[in-house]
């Protein structure tokens, strides 16, 4: 194993500090680890929490800012934040307007934001919580009551964000963010594993032709085995996925993501793929992203999250945004 860490026990601590000297508009408190807003809460303004495993980078912590989240708590590597980190992180977000928990649907993420929501309402913090649930390649997981959550996870910071920056309140923010829970899929393809720092090997194992179909974020293996293919067949695994359970349509939000270790011309030769899928469907790519943004440490491949946009929806992901890994309008 070859990491740019100094200690296994030490990586997401050291990140941390990292993250904070190349960001000085984001307090990181390293010993509750938490990552929020330099600025503070606005007074009026529903908060925004998320977090989960760390391994994932830029999401959650690099979603901070104006226009996506109040605040994040990075758990261990692929390891849910504990309750205590949680309710740190929304007493810090609070305005006076509630606080929203956007949790991903895996089993600790749901479990321990729970406990924490109880904690928060016994200091009088009221919060609501969204479970965000996107991925269509299972059902359940060893990881999972139902469907994970993936790349979807971006789309609803993002909209959900915009949504609270401009004032509105809590049960407002809440519906949008289930909206857009509501209108999102995503399958991903992984070419190899991930490799933990604390394990030092791959999470499973390919031959040299071998990847595997509808894999997560968290070094899970897929629900299928397959041999290599061209990146046209493989989009359309993906796609045909998404297009059975959620029939694509109209105006879409696309998100191309790396899973950690894929570059970025390959991601570029997918996204040709996809875009041509979905005109052959009667539907437009009116919003894209390409990139690393829902990763999952140094694993090859990509996932594709496709949203139906609405009017409001649109007008919400194009709203002004400024965080470590996503930036515009302002």
């Amino acid at each position: 194993m070859k990491k740019l860490i100094n200690s296994a026990g030490s990586v997401v601590t050291d990140a941390l500090r990292g993250m904070a000297a190349a960001y000085p508009g984001l307090r990181v408190d390293e010993e509750n680890r938490v990552v929020s807003r330099a600025s503070g809460p606005r007074a009026g303004k529903v908060g925004l929490v998320s977090g989960g495993g760390s391994g994932h980078e830029p999401l959650h912590a690099g979603f901070v800012g104006y226009g996506m989240l109040d605040a994040a708590c990075p758990g261990e590597i692929f390891t849910s934040p504990v309750p205590g980190q949680v309710v740190t992180a929304a007493t810090g977000a609070d305005g006076g307007a509630g606080v929203l928990f956007v949790v991903k649907n895996y089993t600790g993420d749901v479990l321990n934001f729970e406990l924490a929501a109880d904690l928060c309402a016994e200091e009088g913090v009221e919060v609501r919580s969204v479970l965000v649930d996107d991925d269509v390649a299972v059902r359940d997981s060893l990881h999972t009551a139902g469907r994970r959550g993936t790349g979807a996870t971006l789309f609803v910071e993002k909209i959900a964000g915009a949504a609270a920056e401009g004032g509105a309140p809590l049960p407002e923010v809440l519906r949008v963010a289930e909206e857009v829970n509501a209108r999102s899929r995503s399958f991903g393809i992984a070419l190899s594993a991930c490799t933990t720092p604390a394990s030092g090997r791959p999470t499973f194992e390919l031959g040299e032709t071998e990847i595997e179909l509808g894999i997560g974020i968290h070094g899970e293996a897929g629900r299928t085995r397959s041999t290599m293919r061209g990146a046209r067949e493989l989009v359309a695994v993906a796609m045909d996925a998404v297009h059975d359970d959620m029939p694509v349509s109209g105006d879409t939000l696309v998100l191309v993501n790396g899973m950690g270790a894929t570059p970025l011309i390959e991601l570029y030769v997918v996204f040709g793929e996809v875009a041509e899928y979905l005109r052959g469907r009667g539907a437009r790519v009116t919003r894209s992203l390409v990139g690393g943004y829902v990763t999952s440490l140094d694993m090859r491949g990509f996932s594709v999250t496709v949203c139906l946009l609405n009017e409001e929806l649109l007008r919400l992901w194009d709203a002004p945004v400024e965080t470590p890994a996503l930036r515009w309008g302002r």
